[in-house]
């Protein structure tokens, strides 16, 4: 039965193999998060999984036909990410983050990117490209498991503040890092023509060109978003907006993330309007499914496992090398960073470890590189970030509640208040006034009409308000 069910999938027509297969995709997907929910592990842990388990070294239930029809799926999952991220640049939120802030996430980023390059280019020997493009993704972090721990703890304070507002900047500095170094890439496998000025000059410019048209779609948004605009026609417009200047990246040969995050941050300052990225985020789930799927199917795991190499260095040793050199340039980034700026000595010391995590932005920007890069380089490098992103959701979130835990941010032996119900809530209402009004009674002179209160309630014939008050904390009960 299932070798019949495979057989069809890998033999019928297109369409019904395209439409089983995106199913097959979504509900597993699903499926397995109910498992890394137990485990308290984000979500995109559990999609990579996925990938991996319906891939061709698992299951084998995704034919190489529908991975190869998708290839548009990472620049539209990229837009949706870095569309979403662009709503938490507002002016007056940056000026309140400070040059501290700047120059921690700063110093983490690029000390991640020098460690893993040094790491890579001299002591491993590879490529150059390789070598730069690995580096410039290493400064990448995931903000999604860390501030969900966040959020599960309770934790607050200066570290909490300083941490949330490092990982919100962080993608920047990480998508930056990458348009350069994919700048740089490209210039050195060009034949015979070395690092030309025009060869480095070019893609940044067509970078810097994407920029400005993402800002002024940004304006365009505003002007065709009006207030009298339909929820849905307002979804359709920017969806439509989106998949446009991702087919415009694409013809220019460059990543729609910066574009997408300039769009988005233009809209929310001159509009603040927060209600179309709930919207959009809404919309997103299942294209980030399937894109982090996708992922998994593509990921070579035989490649890792199976003696498979780059440059001359096996593919196991160079994962291996990444994901400890990253954690290393990550923590150290982030201590000189503190201890330049005067944080505390808890912030210092545990702002690193918080830091780990590594999936969404990293994931497409790979395969971005990979495609860009091509080859046994490309594949790669694929490889190496889908496999260390896999390890680093799975520790990030268990380092990020050890950092709030040492830094004081978090005490294990507390209890999360319990939240009322709003009938709770009214109920607990009730009682307080009927609290305080006894304590005002005892407080009056005696008077034959007085109306007594008693513990399980008021008397019969008692005042209007008061028999008002009894009967609602009645019907709370």
């Amino acid at each position: 039965m299932f070798a019949h069910v495979m057989n069809y999938l890998h033999s019928g027509s297109p369409a019904s193999v395209g439409i089983i297969t995106v199913a097959i995709m979504l509900l597993f997907g699903f499926a397995l998060t109910r498992i890394t929910k137990l485990l308290k592990l984000p979500n995109v842990t559990a999609y990579i999984v996925t990938g991996i388990l319906i891939g061709p070294y698992c299951l084998n239930l995704v034919p190489s036909v529908v991975v190869e029809y998708t290839t548009f799926l990472p620049n539209v999952a990229l837009a949706f990410i870095a569309f979403s991220t662009g709503q938490f640049f507002r002016l007056n939120a940056l000026k309140g983050n400070g040059a501290k802030v700047l120059i921690i996430t700063v110093l983490e980023a690029i000390a991640a990117s020098v460690f893993v390059f040094i790491a890579t280019y001299f002591v491993l020997g590879m490529d150059l490209a390789f070598s730069v493009v690995l580096a410039a993704l290493a400064s990448a972090t995931a903000p999604a498991s860390t501030m969900m721990t966040i959020r599960q703890t309770g934790a607050h304070g200066d570290f909490v503040n300083t941490l949330l507002q490092v990982v919100a900047l962080d993608d920047v500095v990480g998508l930056l890092a990458y348009s350069a170094a994919i700048s740089i890439a490209l210039a050195s496998t060009v034949s015979g023509s070395g690092f030309e000025l025009r060869n480095v000059a070019l893609p940044l410019l067509i970078n810097l060109a994407s920029v400005i048209i993402g800002a002024f779609l940004g304006v365009l948004l505003k002007m065709m978003l009006f207030p009298k605009r339909s929820t849905d026609n307002r979804l359709i417009i920017s969806v439509a907006v989106l998949f446009g200047f991702c087919g415009v990246c694409e013809i220019l040969g460059v990543s729609p993330l910066l574009g997408c995050m300039f769009m988005s941050t233009v809209y929310i300052n001159i509009t603040d309007d927060d209600k179309l990225f709930k919207q959009i985020n809404t919309f997103s789930p299942p294209f980030l499914l399937l894109f982090f799927v996708r992922s998994g199917v593509s990921f070579d795991l035989g490649a890792l496992t199976g003696g498979g190499s780059a440059g001359g260095t096996s593919l196991l040793m160079l994962g291996i090398v990444y994901f400890l050199v990253r954690i290393a340039g990550k923590y150290a980034g982030a201590f000189w960073g503190c201890l330049i700026t005067g944080k505390d000595k808890l912030v210092r010391n545990y702002l690193g470890l918080a830091l780990i995590p590594q999936a969404g932005v990293a994931i497409g920007l790979a395969e971005l590189g990979a495609r860009t890069i091509g080859g046994d380089m490309g594949n790669a490098l694929r490889t190496v970030i889908l496999a260390s992103s896999v390890l680093y959701e799975l520790i990030g979130p268990g380092c990020a509640k050890l950092s709030l835990t040492l830094s004081h941010s978090y005490d294990a032996t507390d209890e999360p208040e319990p939240v009322m119900t709003e009938q709770e809530e009214d109920r607990h209402i009730v009682n307080l006034l009927i609290e305080r009004i006894r304590e005002i009674q005892t407080e009056l002179p005696e008077h034959p009409q007085a109306v007594p209160v008693q513990a399980g309630g008021i008397q019969q014939g008692q005042h209007p308000v008061l028999r008002h008050l009894h009967s609602n904390n009645t019907n709370y009960r």
